[in-house]
């Protein structure tokens, strides 16, 4: 049988791929032996630095020394003498309605006060002018009959005596000056006291209403001119001129922009970790650049519905506002709850715990020990240690391959 040609170099081909296999096997036995128990982590260093915690919401911006004008009453818009955005002194005239039928009710109002104190007037001291000189006059008529009935009896008791007099000329004499007294008597009371209480409780209760509409009138027209109770910025104008305005309406607002205060919603979960006095970071979306600074004033004491979400309301002082931000604008804030300098700090994953307590893996001499650690402050990626280890120490995080890690395990950095 012939030979065919290029059959032996097929054979050293086959040769030499056996060959290469053998090695590729033998080196993965020899690898296999030399790292077998070996076990790749992830690890971290031990280090000193600044731990910071924060927790972040959403709030809304409202004036501390806020005013609102309303409209009294249905009316008209006369004039409007501020705009938009601008800074007023206390006491300028912002805003003005047509006061007209203001003026003619405190006309009325006071024409009715007036009608009542002429009444209780009247009635304190026996009636009006005209019937207290009709009273005095009968008053003097009522003594100059008496007296003259007095003078008949003492002439009749005299002429009895002498037996000119008979006894009924002197009775009917008596009778007549115990009328004339009695008469008298009456028109005295008259003088003094002619009504009775509930006449003058009456009275004053008529003039206490009349006095009380006045001040009502009065006030009606002072608000129909819109003054600034303090310097501030006008931050909303919601009529025009010649606009009818029904009583209610709202009109204008201005606010001392540069004391102010945020309202920030806190999800339930979150409410607890607020204290008092802790910095806060304050950011509008629309000066995003800008980054203004407060603190807490006041932490959450009810739970409200916000939107979609149970919320506690904390109240957050702006201590460095300088009228840029406006009233009912949303910001974000963010509470800082913590901030440590100089700590030691490892990786919050690096931290485990059982029944024993907070421990970790140390990796010493390329193999894991438990170290029991005492902890400090936390966030949501580091962990402060107060004991158990040094600076530079090295820490095993979790095994590439997901197996669990224990005491006495060789390992080795991820490559």
């Amino acid at each position: 049988m012939v030979e065919q040609p290029g059959t032996p170099t097929r054979k050293n081909t086959r040769r030499i791929w056996l060959f290469i296999a053998l090695v590729i096997l033998a080196s993965a036995l020899l690898l296999r032996h030399f790292t077998q128990g070996t076990v790749e982590v992830r690890m971290a260093t031990v280090v000193r630095g600044q731990l910071i915690s924060t927790l972040s919401t959403n709030g809304r911006v409202e004036p501390i020394d806020n005013f609102a004008a309303y409209s009294p009453k249905p009316s008209i818009v006369k004039a409007i003498y501020a705009h938009e955005g601008e800074k007023v002194a206390a006491g300028k005239l912002l805003l003005s309605l047509d006061d007209s039928n203001a003026k003619s009710e405190v006309a009325a109002a006071l024409a009715a006060e007036r009608g009542a104190q002429a009444q209780l007037q009247a009635l304190q001291h026996g009636g009006t002018m005209p019937e207290q000189i009709t009273l005095v006059g009968s008053i003097r008529k009522a003594k100059d009959a008496r007296n003259q009935a007095a003078a008949t009896l003492a002439t009749l008791q005299q002429l009895q005596k002498q037996g000119a007099a008979s006894a009924s000329e002197v009775n009917a004499a008596r009778n007549t000056l115990e009328e004339d007294e009695a008469a008298l008597k009456t028109l005295g009371q008259q003088q003094t006291q002619n009504f009775a209480p509930i006449d003058l409780e009456h009275a004053q209760a008529n003039l206490a209403n009349a006095q009380a509409a006045y001040a009502s009138a009065l006030d009606v027209l002072h608000q129909e001119d819109v003054r600034a109770p303090f310097a501030g910025t006008v931050y909303s104008v919601l009529v025009r001129a010649t606009d009818f305005v029904q009583a209610g309406d709202k009109l204008l607002q201005m606010a001392d922009l540069k004391h102010i205060q945020v309202r920030a919603y806190f999800d339930e979960p979150e409410i607890g970790k607020l204290t008092v006095g802790e910095p806060v970071r304050i950011i509008w979306q629309a000066q995003p650049k800008r980054v203004w600074h407060g603190h807490v004033i006041h932490t959450p004491t009810t739970i409200v519905s916000y939107t979609t979400r149970n919320v506690g309301e904390a109240l957050i002082s702006v201590d460095d506002s300088d009228g840029t931000l406006l009233p009912n604008t949303n910001v974000t804030i963010t509470v800082t709850l913590m901030d440590i300098h100089d700590a030691l700090i490892i990786p919050r994953e690096a931290l485990r715990a059982d029944d024993s307590g907070d421990y970790v893996y140390r990796v010493v001499n390329g193999k894991l020990q438990r170290v029991p650690v005492k902890i400090g402050a936390i966030n949501l990626t580091e962990v402060q240690i107060l004991s158990g280890l040094p600076e530079n120490a090295v820490v095993a995080l979790t095994a590439a391959d997901g197996s669990s890690l224990r005491s006495g395990l060789a390992v080795r950095p991820v490559a």
